[in-house]
């Protein structure tokens, strides 16, 4: 009885952990899962981009919760960001960010009829 518990407890802590792991095709925002099968190739890999390095030092959340704002505050923000300590974020890394913070916020006015 006692060999089977170790084995199981593996696979259950497994299991739960694929559970747990992001799906490559959705990140979520707001609460609801955001689609990132339907951006251009471009623009998932912008998003690769951003997921890789904005997690590093929070949740993509934080980001994505902020709203639909505009060029000039995310370019601050990205520029703000990747002068942090160990933030990972090269400059070479900022124009992917920008474009693709740039197309979620589009995508957010749109949702709300060209209203901030």
């Amino acid at each position: 009885m006692r060999r089977m518990i170790l084995p199981m407890t593996l696979a259950a802590a497994i299991s739960l952990g694929l559970l747990g792991c992001p799906s490559s095709k959705n990140l979520v925002a707001n609460g609801e899962a955001v689609d990132t099968s339907q951006l251009s190739p471009e623009l998932q890999s912008d998003y690769l981009v951003f997921s890789q390095r904005c997690s590093k030092c929070h949740a993509l959340s934080r980001a994505l919760n902020s709203g639909d704002r505009d060029d000039v505050f995310w370019q601050r923000y990205v520029t703000r960001m990747r002068r942090q300590p160990a933030s990972g974020i090269a400059p070479e890394d900022e124009p992917p960010i920008l474009r693709f913070l740039h197309h979620y916020s589009e995508s957010l006015r749109a949702e709300r009829g060209g209203q901030k």
